[in-house]
């Protein structure tokens, strides 16, 4: 007699094997969205699935894809399906839900990731799996060395898409998709759906069935979020603190960089608590450990980088501490997905340090539309919080701004009197442009007594046809009076230059006219002074290339 446990999942479509399967993990119910995706998976269908980490994502893909291998025969040794992840520790937990889930299938499958020797994953793949998971720089490495064909790929599973494309894997992706036929059942299932994820989505599938359960950048509403304002100098003092409170059972701190996370691990061991940490300057053995030391409560606290972010599945955990706030919103909603999954209940604290990430709590509030609770002090400084919407306009419209009166008979910042144009230059009475409405003679400047350097003296005013008068008796000089450019053009046209004399002691045959030059200095070598740089023959001394021999 079937239970209402296993008549749940039996509705969806599963068999019996995989219901009984189900059971034995201690599963209850769907989650919605593996009621909404497996009966569209089951029916061949593509699926487009966004939601919140801790859903049961990946049972809603790895349940009916074993149903369909196990209905359908296989007539070669060929790769059937194959799910590529961005981390090795989300493939790994990957084959260990394929291991339980197909336990009464006999379906056999291989994991495959680098930072480890290949010589096993070769030797595994030598034994025909049907289904590989796979991180795509490692599957990209066996292929180029002929270990791995996908000629025979059916079923194609992009898990955490949104992810491998923030890690830089969108080339390895379309190498890969090129290479397995197009005749093929493509999932792709993320977190978040940005618009990258949105264009990979349109190049991959075919009329997909969309499975949103909530918004993608929405947190789940398991997990009580607040914010702490420590300075940086103060948080580890902070975090022992907090770490002594006997409600924090199992935790996983989240710091910025490998380093730090390495230093933070030996600090907590070093004052009595038991803690490890994953980062990727560790060997795959070392954090695999580290995962399962975690996992079965050989340590209590977690201490991991962004690229544990989406890979760690332990039930249990209690609390996530953000140490250091990510510089992506959208990994802030990954680390705390960590806690509060299957329907339990945990705690998120973020330690923001007033002075350096109040702008990243500002992008991590507006993009998950909510505003954390403060606790403990506030800063003086902290001003009201206005929680915006991603895309809407943080800050209000430019005004116009009033028209600026500029003095134009000024000099500029990098010019000096003369250096300035004439239409800038102060303006008298008998030097005003020349228009047709102008009250003043047009003529007037022609009829103009000259000035007192008229007569070919030297600096500016020469005389050309005489100068314009200044009505307060300034005489040219310095500054000079200013002319218009019409002035200076027709004084110019006025005078050309005198031609210049003959050289009565030139050569015949050359030009009287032309600039008499220099004697040219003797050359290296004993050159003659009147030779060019390659006119004349070579000296007797000279070395024997200047007299075309080898070269040494």
């Amino acid at each position: 007699m079937n239970t209402p446990i296993e008549s749940a999942f039996a509705l969806l479509g599963l068999s019996a094997g995989l219901v009984r399967a189900v059971t034995d993990e201690g599963y209850t119910t769907p989650t919605t969205v593996q009621a909404e995706a497996i009966p569209a998976v089951l029916a061949g269908r593509d699926v487009l699935a966004s939601a919140q980490t801790g859903t049961g994502k990946t049972a809603a893909f790895v349940l009916p894809m074993l149903e369909r291998l196990s209905k359908e025969p296989r007539t070669s040794p060929a790769i059937r399906a194959l799910v590529l992840t961005p981390t090795r520790e989300l493939a790994v937990q990957i084959d260990e839900r394929v291991q339980a889930y197909g336990r009464h299938f006999g379906a056999r499958s291989t994991v495959i990731y680098g930072g480890v020797s290949q010589y096993k994953q070769e030797q595994a793949l030598r034994r025909n799996p049907d289904l590989v998971i796979a991180t795509p720089g490692r599957l990209l490495d066996l292929m180029r060395q002929g270990i791995v064909r996908l000629e025979g790929v059916k079923y194609l599973v992009l898990d955490e898409a949104d992810r491998m494309l923030d890690m830089g894997f969108a080339p390895d992706l379309k190498t890969v998709c090129s290479i397995i036929p197009k005749t093929r059942q493509t999932l792709l299932f993320s977190a978040t759906m940005p618009h990258a994820v949105a264009g990979l989505a349109r190049s991959m599938l075919v009329d997909p069935v969309m499975v949103s359960v909530r918004p993608a950048e929405t947190t789940s509403v398991q997990v009580k979020q607040s914010v702490m304002f420590v300075s940086r100098m103060e948080k580890r003092n902070k975090l022992q603190e907090m770490l002594a409170d006997k409600e924090v059972k199992r935790a996983i701190v989240f710091v910025a960089t490998k380093h730090g996370a390495q230093k933070l691990s030996d600090l907590l061991e070093k004052n009595g608590v038991r803690s490890s940490a994953i980062h990727g300057n560790k060997t795959q053995g070392a954090r695999q450990k580290a995962l399962n030391d975690f996992r079965f409560g050989n340590i209590r606290v977690l201490v991991a980088t962004d690229v544990a972010a989406r890979g760690i599945d332990v039930d249990g955990i209690t609390h996530v501490f953000n140490y250091d706030l990510p510089n992506t919103p959208d990994s802030y909603v990954h680390r705390i997905g960590r806690t509060g999954r299957a329907g339990a209940v945990g705690e998120a604290i973020a330690f923001v340090d007033p002075d350096t990430e109040r702008g990243l709590l500002r992008d991590v509030e507006r993009f998950i539309k909510q505003n954390l609770e403060i606790v403990g002090d506030i800063p003086a400084n902290m001003g009201p919080r206005t929680m915006a919407p991603p895309g809407q306009q943080r800050r209000p419209a430019p005004q116009p701004r009033a028209a600026r009166e500029v003095n134009y008979n000024e000099p500029g910042p990098f010019e000096t009197y003369d250096q300035r144009p004439p239409s800038r230059r102060p303006q008298h009475p008998s030097s005003r442009p020349l228009h047709s409405n102008n009250p003043i003679d047009p003529n007037a400047w022609k009829n103009a007594p000259p000035g007192p350097n008229a007569g070919g003296g030297s600096g500016r005013s020469s005389g050309f046809g005489g100068a314009n008068p200044s009505p307060n008796g300034q005489q040219w000089g310095a500054p000079p009076a200013p002319r218009d450019s019409r002035d200076s053009r027709d004084r110019i046209a006025a005078k050309p230059p005198a031609p210049r004399a003959p050289n009565k002691s030139a050569p015949a045959g050359s030009d009287p006219y032309a600039r008499p030059r220099a004697p040219r200095a003797p050359g290296p070598y004993g050159a003659p002074a009147s030779a060019g740089p390659k006119s004349g023959a070579p000296s007797a001394d000279a070395p024997p290339r200047y007299r075309g021999g080898p070269r040494g």
